[in-house]
């Protein structure tokens, strides 16, 4: 190699300047690609070097090709070992609290805590690094670097994406290197990267080969002249084109005089100087090139320096020794940086070695390196392992012995939530599964540990053989359904328990194909595609007839739940009340509280609102030591039904301790996004539309989950509309209404149609209202439904009375006015809020229908005045007001006109705003009242007037006294992204533009006297 490093002065420059943004607290991501061989490893580890400092430290770290897979985390589980060396006890400092969680990346933080290993294990895991990488970034700048992208396992590359997306403020640059000649077109890497480069922190960077004076330059400092012969110098930047690896080869082939016989085939050029190393030499790198991209010291002596060997003499300690030596003195082989083992400089020599092999030499070499390991597990590191194992056996030819370990290294990569690796390994299993004999199969797998309600006995109830204690190929196709569903390969999901239900005899094993048939409706319902009822109808059937199981109560509670959210309907509650006696007979707690949570909603839907929100609430208590992810479905569900009910301030809180929960347990990439949606639309209907807004746009910085999307867009949709922003209202809520539209879920489809109707009337528009308006309808019962039915069908009816005197409105208005009525007519409000937009609708058909009534308004505004809900009662107060006027009394109207503009603006609805002030001054009304006499002043907190809850008003000091958001998060025991959205809302709450602005408001305020600086004299 050449001493002196060449060119790369614009990407070396590029780096630094990513550098200098990281160490100002914007984090950055550097992809650096290039043909293998370019330059990657030389231009990271130059700059690498050159980076660190006291204040600046680096942590490089490999992806492994381990035959066809990667290990799971493997380059970061490689970094955070040379960050202990360089940091020791301040790695372990910063992984404070969450070495259980972190153990699953790196082992060496001691036991992986006894959580559940479901599919928000991997948020969990996901989460907690970031936040280490968070920590670790206090006082320093960490410069991560993840070599050979290109061999990266999924896991891997979906937590660097994590980190990427989610560290803000945090002093860390991430730099990955990966091979562009090995990006084939369906080369998983290749979406990855177009996804990050979209991101603002992301720049991609693209090696070029050198050009003929940089090649002079590298052959100057590898020949060690100041001028190489320019014909030399010519040859082999013909010959190489510039790739640094291959003149590095052709320079060495030159000073071994070698440099005339080289052939244009890559292999060759690079076996030539491995043909010319002695035989133990060679032999050492035709095992090491099967030990994989890195092999341990001690298994190259295992296999081939102690005792008799499979793949020939035994070498000994001494002869092993100085073949090793020979390999490194030739650049062939580098000892690692751990120092515990070797790699091979280039990856394409490993692979050009092993190419060279014939199969039984690579058979018998695989064989080897499994038995050594079988033998002394010590041999190779335990997180690496069963996976390395696996493959050994694999490569081996050797069914008996891969496919068990192929079991087990799916079990250790489900341990680490590794799930795309544990699938691929468990697809190994299915593929050797009837390469194995019966007797070999029944005497050497051992049952799986079922994570889920998967059931662990084929036979139906009374009914037992052998073949139901030992693992059967269904009990692995389960497993892999399972593991698909969790990857997110939802379609492998669906083919795999396919082929699952064809071996499951249903008249035999019911509870088993029942529970393949649940998976399905899951899977389906996930991709959004019909079928799923069908499947779940199915799976009733095949227990409806069986005793009691933890499946028939899972069925029960899939069929309620499923029909609560699409097609609801009062006799989903007998389900529903079947799910919670069966799960509780059984002791299914999990699955019980699903059902009571699905059952407590449905109880709201049809008769008994108090009685659903009590045992809601319940259940919420009775999820918390069952599962987070329980437990934030409870919380989510009772803040939805608060806000239903009309008790928004309550479901602020709730929404509030969701999102608390679900940022403690890792699982905001999960159940962020829905959390987030019903705080910002309680935060809407209190009136509170600035801290709505700072809540959505905080949701941005999160990676949020595949699903609700449309929930958000609906929301931001509405925001528009009510600040004016037509264009922006439309744009937004076309995206909820095509999302909508394909979930086809009232929830969704019945608040999105309300907005566009409301759009539509706003831009005079009332043939769209009408249409909207329809097609709701026709998608959507009615039974259950009025909290979001009656705001739609008077908005609806709103629009039709403003279109009154349009010649083309007039003419079909009788047809969509009886179509209103006949859905109104099948609704049973109970709660006031539902009362409340009961009378406004009856006015607005009145008006619609030229026979307005002053009574309805004066009962809408009686009802909803207690609720202290802005809207609808700035509506209605506006409607009585009008019907004030129209009598003549003007004083109650100017009363009722100043309390409207007040409630409109307490919601940010400039719309609504403008239609009270346009009817004040068409009557002549002062929405001023009169200046009232002087009052005795009465001391207040002046914090309290401005609206802030006690956690921002200790946020808001802090804040005061020059506190970062991280230094409030610790102080306060809360992580950074909660203390980030605390400081969003109370810039909102002050309606100033930053954080400064916030600090000096609160000294001029003298909110906090003990934060003002203390007074000097002269």
């Amino acid at each position: 190699m050449s001493p002196v490093f060449v060119g790369r002065g614009t990407e070396t420059g590029l780096l630094t300047g990513a550098l200098r943004r990281a160490e100002n607290g914007d984090p950055q991501a550097v992809l650096i690609g290039g043909e293998a061989g370019v330059g990657k490893t030389r231009l990271v580890e130059e700059f690498l070097a050159a980076a660190g400092s006291d204040t600046v430290v680096t942590a490089l770290g490999g992806c492994l090709e381990i035959g066809a897979e990667g290990l799971p985390y493997a380059p970061l589980a490689a970094a955070l070992r040379r960050l202990r060396r360089r940091l020791g006890p301040e790695l372990d400092r910063a992984a404070a609290g969450m070495e259980g969680h972190l153990a699953r990346l790196f082992p060496d933080f001691g036991e992986a805590d006894g959580e559940p290993n479901d599919e928000f294990g991997r948020a969990r895991l996901f989460d907690h690094a970031s936040r280490l990488f968070e920590r670790l970034g206090t006082g320093r700048t960490v410069v991560l670097a993840v070599e050979d992208l290109h061999w990266s396992d999924r896991s891997t590359r979906e937590l660097l994406a994590y980190l990427i997306r989610t560290l803000q403020g945090t002093r860390l640059l991430i730099l990955a290197t990966y091979r562009t000649d090995d990006l084939h077109r369906r080369h998983p890497l290749r979406p990855f990267l177009a996804e990050l480069d979209r991101l603002r922190t992301v720049q991609r960077l693209e090696l070029d080969r050198f050009d003929q004076r940089e090649v002079a330059a590298q052959l100057a400092g590898i020949l060690g002249t100041a001028t190489p012969d320019r014909e030399l110098v010519d040859r082999i930047h013909r010959r190489s084109e510039g790739n640094a690896l291959f003149v590095e080869e052709l320079a060495t082939s030159h000073q071994q005089g070698c440099s005339a016989g080289m052939t244009d085939s890559l292999r060759d050029m690079l076996l030539v100087r491995v043909e010319a190393l002695p035989d133990d030499t060679q032999r050492v790198l035709r095992a090491a090139a099967e030990g994989g991209s890195y092999v341990e010291h001690g298994l190259l002596a295992a296999v081939l320096g102690e005792g008799d060997s499979t793949i020939g003499t035994a070498l000994g300690e001494d002869r092993l020794i100085e073949a090793l030596r020979t390999a490194v003195g030739a650049n062939i082989l580098r000892p690692d940086t751990d120092g515990e083992g070797y790699r091979f400089r280039h990856a394409l020599v490993r692979e050009a070695v092993s190419d060279d092999l014939l199969p039984g030499e690579r058979y018998r070499i695989n064989r080897s390196f499994a038995t050594a390991v079988e033998r002394e597990p010590a041999l190779v590191c335990g997180e690496g392992r069963p996976a390395r194992l696996a493959n050994y056996w694999y490569h081996a030819h050797h069914p008996a012995k891969a496919l068990p370990s192929a079991l087990d290294a799916a079990r250790a990569a489900r341990r680490r939530n590794a799930f795309a690796e544990q699938l691929r390994m468990l697809e190994r299993a299915l593929e050797l599964w009837d390469e194995v004999s019966e007797d070999v199969l029944a005497t050497t797998l051992r049952p799986y540990d079922w994570a889920d309600t998967y059931p662990p006995c084929a036979c139906a109830a009374g009914e037992h053989d052998e073949s139901c204690d030992r693992l059967q190929l269904v009990d692995v196709l389960a497993e892999a359904t399972v593991a698909a569903r969790r990857a997110g390969d939802r379609e492998r999901g669906l083919s795999l328990a396919k082929r699952a239900l064809k071996l499951v005899d249903e008249g035999r094993a019911p509870v088993r194909a029942a529970w393949f048939r649940l998976q399905r409706a899951r899977i389906l319902g996930h991709l959004n595609r019909a079928g799923g009822v069908e499947e779940i109808q199915y799976a009733h059937r095949l227990v409806a007839h069986l005793g009691p199981s933890a499946i028939q109560a899972e069925v029960l509670a899939q069929d309620a739940a499923h029909g609560m959210l699409r097609t609801p309907d009062r006799q989903l509650i007998a389900t529903a009340e079947r799910a919670v006696e069966i799960a509780r007979q059984v002791g299914a707690d999990s699955v019980e509280q699903h059902a009571r949570i699905t059952l407590a909603s449905l109880y709201s839907d049809f008769g008994d609102p108090e009685g659903g929100l009590a045992m809601l609430a319940d259940a919420v208590e009775r999820s918390r030591p069952l599962g987070l992810d329980l437990h934030t479905r409870g919380l989510n569900n009772l803040a939805s039904l608060l806000l239903l009910h009309g008790r928004s301030e309550e479901a602020v809180e709730v929404a509030r301790r969701g999102l608390e929960v679900a940022d403690r347990a890792g699982l905001l990439g999960n159940t962020g996004a829905i959390l987030t949606g019903n705080l910002a639309e309680a935060l809407i209907a209190v009136g509170r539309p600035y801290e709505a807004a700072a809540t959505l746009t905080a949701w941005t910085s999160v990676p949020g989950a595949e699903w609700y999307h449309e929930f958000l867009d609906r929301l931001r949709g509405e925001l528009a509309l009510m600040r004016g922003e037509l264009d922006a209202a439309a744009t937004h809520w076309a995206s909820a209404r095509t999302a909508a539209g394909r979930e086809d879920q009232p929830q969704h489809v019945l608040p999105t149609a309300q907005l566009g109707v409301q759009l539509a009337a706003r831009r005079g528009r009332p043939a769209e209202a009408r249409e909207i308006l329809f097609d709701a309808l026709d998608s959507t019962g009615a039974e259950g439904k009025e909290a979001l039915l009656l705001p739609l069908l008077a908005v609806a009816a709103g629009a039709e009375a403003d279109s009154r005197g349009l010649p083309a409105a007039d003419l079909g208005r009788p047809v969509v006015l009886e179509r209103i009525a006949a859905a109104a007519a099948r609704l049973d409000p109970r709660v006031p809020l539902h009362r409340g937009w009961s009378h406004l609708l009856a006015g607005e058909l009145a008006r619609a229908e030229g026979r307005p009534s002053a009574g309805h308004w004066d009962d809408a505004v009686d009802t909803l005045r207690p609720t202290g809900l802005p809207y609808p009662l700035a509506l209605a107060l506006l409607r009585a007001a009008e019907a004030q006027v129209a009598a003549g009394h003007r004083e109650s109207a100017a009363a009722l006109l100043r309390e409207a503009a007040g409630a409109a603006a307490r919601r940010g609805d400039t719309g609504l705003g403008r239609d009270v002030a346009h009817l004040a001054v068409r009557a002549g009304l002062a929405l001023e009242p009169a200046a009232p006499r002087p009052r005795p002043a009465v001391a207040a907190d002046p914090v309290e007037s401005l609206g802030l809850t006690r956690r921002e008003r200790d946020v808001l000091r802090l804040l005061a006294l020059g506190r970062t958001n991280r230094q409030i998060a610790e102080e306060l025991y809360i992580s950074p992204k909660t203390a980030s959205v605390h400081v969003s809302n109370i810039l909102a709450k002050l309606e100033v533009g930053g954080r400064g602005e916030a600090a000096a408001l609160a000294h001029r305020l003298r909110l906090f006297p003990d934060t003002e600086p203390a007074a000097t004299g002269r």
